[in-house]
């Protein structure tokens, strides 16, 4: 007899302390929705898909630690295509968003950043391709599309099958490799 299972993630909460802020870079930066707020209690709810998941990031007033502390890694939030990541990352630019590094995974593309507050996110697109994790190479979002897939696809044809590491690129993630 097979146990319960989780269906998928639901949401993420965040306490943050400019509550204003964090809401308005969500929503206007990123394009998601508050689907509901309640101002006294300080919580803000929001929504890439409205129509199917009431809420898929909840703000919260009341973050009690500094902006060194390391509590989360990241937050994703997926795209439908790449030229959806490469609007965010022209979006990001516009809107002089720190970006912390643009990667390929070879199964998905990522452009990280970093929201008001410091809380690392990331806008990604799943390739279609199959890579062994980790696999992360540094990525030029400058150059011509054929020339990023051409570069992602000779990457998972070398790698894929046992993963690779620009060291590099991870130090500057946080992520200290052993």
């Amino acid at each position: 007899m097979a146990g319960p299972s989780i269906a998928r993630l639901g949401h993420v909460g965040l306490h943050v302390e400019d509550l204003e802020k964090e809401t308005a870079f969500y929503r206007d930066v990123l394009g998601l929705t508050v689907t509901d707020e309640d101002p006294e209690l300080g919580m803000v709810f929001m929504s890439a898909r409205p129509e199917v998941e009431h809420h898929e990031l909840l703000l919260c007033r009341g973050r009690n630690v500094g902006a060194d502390a390391m509590l989360m890694q990241q937050i994703s939030f997926r795209c439908n295509t790449f030229e959806d990541v490469l609007g965010f990352y022209r979006r990001f630019k516009e809107h002089h968003v720190p970006i912390d590094v643009v990667l390929s995974h070879g199964n998905a593309i990522g452009v990280y950043a970093l929201d008001p507050e410091g809380n690392r996110f990331e806008v990604y697109w799943n390739t279609g391709l199959k890579a062994r994790q980790p696999h992360a190479l540094a990525l030029d979002l400058e150059k011509p599309v054929g020339e990023i897939m051409k570069e992602i696809e000779e990457a998972v044809r070398k790698y894929g099958e046992t993963g690779i590491v620009d060291r590099a690129t991870l130090e500057g993630q946080n992520i200290r490799p052993a």
